[in-house]
């Protein structure tokens, strides 16, 4: 299930239309990464995958704030 919509997100990624569609796609990766990693620890019972997840899921959030402030100053420029 997790595969199925990370292959769906790639598609977003690749085929947007516009950017913030593969924004929001590239966020969707990133929290569908941080999901398998967390089954994964839950799977093996290793729970420093957890602090993996968690760096993961900071490291996408603070990328999400960046492009969302590229995006609020207009965007790519042809400068």
């Amino acid at each position: 299930m997790l595969t199925l919509g990370l292959l769906l997100a790639f598609l977003r990624l690749t085929k947007g239309p516009s950017l913030p569609d593969r924004v929001v796609a590239l966020e969707l990766i990133a929290t569908i990464v941080v999901a398998i990693i967390g089954v994964h620890a839950i799977d093996t019972g290793v729970s420093s995958f957890l602090d993996i997840a968690i760096v993961m899921a900071l490291t996408a959030f603070l990328a999400a704030i960046g492009f969302a402030r590229f995006l609020e100053r207009g965007g790519p420029r042809d400068d």
